[in-house]
């Protein structure tokens, strides 16, 4: 089937695509066979490492702990970060300078600076000018660089994502008399979420990713933390890895799973916009369509 962005592929064009996708898999198999036995060359797969996550104590006192922190710092991020980083995208818009043009200083400043680095300047200004105790910090100072970092970018997604919409709904709001506050809550804003939910949830991937930055730099015990002592007290650091990322695959599909049902569901719901008429209200809606014509033909002829 044809569109406007790629053509309908003929026969040598299949043809390629096939034999393509067969190295490719082949390719990709030689890898992982290579990785198997490099793995297995230097003992990396015996069982004796991978014995201690098969017990209750290397999942309660190291991996549980440190997920619990990761979800807990990311939860606070995102919690922060949305409705932050959508007031600061619909600000961008505004029709006020002095609204609008701080909000974009703030947006592009702190997207241009890393997120790691956002983290050590609040863990330093937690040290210099709080109280906050230093078992503590570390969480603070995370989660204030992630909804600094993350707020901002999400901003430029709220904005883009409204601006994407077509400009027919500002004019037929306007038309009927809502003020501008009122289409933008009202009108283009659910419209645009569902535009603006996939890139929403690839940042809130980003964000549960990023709250390692803080367990390497900051000492947050976060999963990444946790499982560094792990390793040092089973010696198992090639599997510690792994299933470490086996974790964090699992909390991003699961995450990208609710975002693909939600996107589903916000779908349907838009597209259900009538009522559901019955077979004895069809007929009826026929047979008075008949009528009207037979009416209207009668009534020419006379």
């Amino acid at each position: 089937m044809s569109s406007v962005l790629y053509d309908t592929p003929g026969p040598k064009a299949k043809l390629r695509n096939l034999l393509l996708s067969v190295v490719f898999f082949v390719l990709l198999a030689l890898l992982l066979w290579w990785v198997w036995q490099t793995l297995d060359d230097k003992n990396q797969l015996e069982w004796s490492l991978w014995k201690p996550f098969t017990t209750s104590e290397a999942w309660t006192t190291y991996l549980l702990p440190g997920l619990a922190d990761t979800l807990k710092a990311a939860a606070l991020a995102m919690v922060i970060a949305l409705p932050l980083g959508a007031v600061l995208g619909i600000a961008r818009m505004s029709d006020h300078r002095w609204v609008r043009i701080p909000a974009g200083a703030v947006v592009e400043f702190f997207r241009a600076i890393p997120v790691l680095l956002l983290m050590l300047f609040a863990n330093e200004f937690y040290v210099r000018s709080t109280g906050i105790p230093s078992d503590e910090r570390p969480l603070y100072a995370v989660v204030t660089g992630l909804v600094l970092y993350n707020a901002s970018v999400l901003a430029e997604i709220v904005r883009a994502g409204i601006l994407s919409l077509p400009k027919g709904q500002s004019e037929a709001a306007m038309a009927i008399g809502l003020r501008k506050g009122q289409t933008m809550s009202s009108i283009l804003l659910p419209q645009a979420v569902t535009a603006m939910l996939p890139a929403i949830v690839s940042q809130l991937v980003v964000i549960v990713k990023d709250t390692a930055l803080g367990g390497v730099m900051l000492g947050f015990t976060e999963l990444l933390n946790t499982r560094s002592t792990l390793a040092a007290n089973y010696a198992n650091v090639i599997p510690s890895f792994i299933v470490v990322a086996v974790i964090f695959i699992i909390l991003n599909f699961i995450l990208t799973s609710f975002a693909s049902w939600l996107e589903r569901r916000l779908r349907r719901s838009k597209r259900s916009t009538g009522a559901v008429l019955g077979a004895d209200k069809v007929d009826d809606v026929n047979a008075a369509e008949v009528g009207g014509t037979y009416g209207a033909g009668a009534g020419g002829s006379i």
